[in-house]
């Protein structure tokens, strides 16, 4: 088959060994798979990525010196099953899954393993434990959406809204807009989003942000303000600080954008009680004044992943129309134009989720 290979430290579109399903696992060819960023942390940080994980005992490992194909956003059409399969969805059904293999003996994830080729090969063998047909016509494009909305569904889970609540989005790349998406299918809002990228901040709106600002010109936390708090309320205010006198609707701050200094931004900068989903992946180390955080009673939490019901619900959302992920979509590519893909990717402001399409 064909598929585009990590191979010294390059992407390169070559005809490698079609994989073979084994006990309790199909063969499927794949339809569409998303860019990842996370594809782009491993291509470019590859043995930082691995060590970190390592170290965080998170169970994603490969040997860097052998071929590896990417892709773990995805929709495909199953073309046989392997020995022991329960054989309960047939050849021909198009179906998601999640991306894993799990065994008690083992764990892999489908595009960071040596073993399982992702979705930027022309087949894959998945778990079948882990696989949910496409309900109805929903395009296969739309479908491998499935699996970044459903980080952003994990994390506003995480965030155990009420609807009270008035969240602020901080960074408007795919995983913002998705986490955009999200809370407007669960009507939480106004959504205020914040990002430098002048095309991030377009895509936004698209999404549905009720407020969008460029935090170059306007603190996110000002106009957060402006929806959400009783005239004169003042964030840096000791009546603010203790609680006292007219209060504003409960803050919500999800980071999306992972980089060092932003979680003690967002501690200092927004208001007391507010609760903090750090949800961008920072690969690097970071500091914190915990007396910030102390002194205004802030949340934090960290997002990782999602369940199969998490998973199961998003995909549900997006056939029955509750969820609108299209405009995430910026462009559509081959096998031949991943590697371009990857470099316009490191561009803010020309796309947000590329989709590689199979005819």
């Amino acid at each position: 088959m064909k598929a585009v290979v990590m191979r010294d430290q390059q992407l390169q579109v070559d005809s490698i060994a079609s994989p073979e399903p084994g006990q309790g696992e199909v063969l499927v060819k794949t339809l569409a798979c998303g860019i990842c960023g996370s594809d782009l942390h491993m291509f470019h940080h590859c043995e930082h990525v691995l060590a970190n994980f390592k170290r965080s005992n998170i169970p994603i490992a490969f040997d860097t010196r052998q071929d590896l194909v990417f892709g773990h956003e995805y929709c495909a059409e199953i073309l046989d099953h392997g020995p022991g399969s329960d054989k309960k969805l047939k050849v021909g059904t198009r179906v998601c899954s999640l991306p894993f293999v799990i065994t008690p003996q083992q764990f892999h994830h489908i595009g960071f393993s040596n073993r399982y080729p992702g979705g930027y090969g022309e087949q894959m063998v998945l778990a079948e434990q882990m696989l949910m047909p496409v309900p109805g016509d929903l395009p296969a494009d739309i479908a491998a959406l499935t699996e970044p909305l459903t980080v952003a569904a994990h994390a506003v889970n995480r965030a155990r809204l009420d609807g009270s609540e008035v969240p602020v989005v901080i960074g408007c790349g795919p995983i913002g807009l998705a986490m955009i998406a999200i809370l407007k299918s669960r009507g939480i809002g106004p959504v205020v989003a914040a990002d430098f990228s002048a095309g991030r901040r377009a895509l936004a709106e698209k999404m549905g942000a009720d407020v969008v600002v460029n935090p170059a010109e306007q603190s996110p936390y000002t106009s957060w303000l402006q929806v959400a708090a009783p005239e004169g309320y003042d964030i840096n205010g000791p009546m603010a600080l203790l609680g006292l006198g007219p209060q504003p609707r409960p803050c919500v701050v999800f980071e999306c954008v992972g980089v060092p200094g932003l979680i003690q931004q967002v501690l200092q900068s927004a208001p007391p009680r507010t609760r903090l989903i750090v949800v961008g992946v920072c690969m690097e180390s970071d500091r914190i004044e915990p007396m910030v955080g102390i002194g205004k009673e802030m949340n934090v939490h960290f997002s990782f992943g999602y369940t199969g019901e998490e998973f199961a619900q998003t995909l549900y959302a997006l056939a029955d129309g509750t969820l609108d992920g299209a405009p995430m979509i910026t462009g559509r590519v081959t096998l031949d134009g991943v590697s371009a893909a990857f470099d316009a990717l490191a561009q803010p402001d020309q796309h947000a989720k590329i989709m590689l399409t199979y005819a």
